[in-house]
C-alpha cells in the first residue's frame, strides 16, 4: 500500500488507538482519529502526538452505537484524504456486572459497542475499501481465550468479534480485502487501569508478575502488530486472531 494510505481508527483518543495513530504517523500513513463525546480523554493529545511523529490526521466524532455516525466517520476519510485503506475497530467499553446484576439493559449496552459497534465499523469499511485494503478488530483474552467472572457480557462480545472477523475474511477475500483480529492480553490502558470495572493499577502490577514477560503490555506493543496486519507484509494473512499477551495464555499453571 502507498505511503499515502489512510487509516480510520475508532477509540483513538487514548490507549491502543492513540498508539496506533502515532505508529502510522511514523510510516507516512494518515489517520482519521475516531473519538466519542463521552470519552474523558482528549483526542487533541492524539493529534499532537501524530504531528510530532511527522504525521497527518483529522479528528472525527463517532458513536459506534449509531450507524449514521459510523458511516459519517468512514466518509470523513474519503472526503478529507480521497481514499480509505485501513479500518481498525478499536472502540470498546468495559463494565463490571455479576450475573445477578446483569440486566437486559446492561447486556445490551456492552453488545451495542463491543460487538455490534465492531460490525458497524467493519461494514462501513467494507463499503469503501478496495483491493489491498485491510481491517482489524480488537477482541480480548477475556472471551477470545478465557472466561472472566462478573464480565460475561464483555467476554461474550469479544468472543463474537472473532466469529465476525472470520466470516468477513471469507466473504471479502475475493475482493482482496483482509480482515483480522487482535487478542490483547493485559495491556496498560485507561480501560485496564479502571479499578471499578477492570483490574486497576495495583491489579495490573500483581497480574504482571504472573506473565512470562514479567510485566503487562504497553499500547505500542499492540499497535505495532496491528500495523503489521494492515501492511503488505501480511498480504496473505486473513481471518486470523493474533494474541499479544507476553506469553500469558501459554503459561502452564501449577
Amino acid at each position: 500500500m502507498s505511503e499515502q494510505a489512510v487509516a480510520a481508527i475508532t477509540g483513538a483518543a487514548s490507549g491502543i488507538g492513540r498508539a496506533l495513530a502515532v505508529y502510522y504517523a511514523g510510516r507516512g500513513i494518515r489517520s482519521v482519529i475516531g473519538t466519542f463525546s463521552g470519552d474523558p480523554h482528549d483526542p487533541e493529545e492524539t493529534a499532537r502526538l501524530v504531528r510530532e511523529a511527522g504525521g497527518t490526521c483529522v479528528i472525527q466524532e463517532v458513536d459506534v452505537r449509531q450507524t449514521a455516525s459510523v458511516e459519517a466517520f468512514a466518509d470523513r476519510a474519503v472526503e478529507t484524504f480521497g481514499r480509505l485503506d485501513y479500518v481498525i475497530a478499536n472502540a470498546g467499553i468495559l463494565r463490571h456486572a455479576p450475573i445477578a446484576d446483569l440486566t437486559d439493559e446492561r447486556w445490551a449496552d456492552i453488545m451495542e459497542v463491543d460487538l455490534v459497534g465492531v460490525l458497524r465499523t467493519l461494514r462501513a469499511g467494507a463499503k469503501r475499501l478496495g483491493a489491498g485494503g485491510a481491517m482489524v478488530a480488537i477482541s480480548s483474552i477475556a472471551g477470545g481465550v478465557y472466561g472472566w467472572e462478573e464480565h460475561a457480557h464483555y467476554a461474550t462480545a469479544k468472543a463474537g468479534v472473532l466469529g465476525l472477523v472470520r466470516s468477513l475474511a471469507v466473504e471479502l477475500g475475493p475482493r482482496e480485502i483482509r480482515v483480522n483480529a487482535i487478542i490483547p492480553g493485559l495491556i496498560e490502558t485507561p480501560q485496564s487501569l479502571d479499578p471499578v470495572n477492570s483490574l486497576g493499577p495495583d491489579g495490573l502490577i500483581r497480574a504482571g508478575k504472573d506473565i512470562p514477560w514479567g510485566r503487562v503490555g504497553r499500547p505500542e506493543e499492540v499497535a505495532s502488530v496491528i500495523g503489521f496486519l494492515t501492511s503488505r507484509d501480511a498480504n496473505y494473512v486473513t481471518g486470523q486472531a493474533i494474541v499479544v499477551d507476553g506469553g500469558l495464555t501459554v503459561k502452564m499453571r501449577a
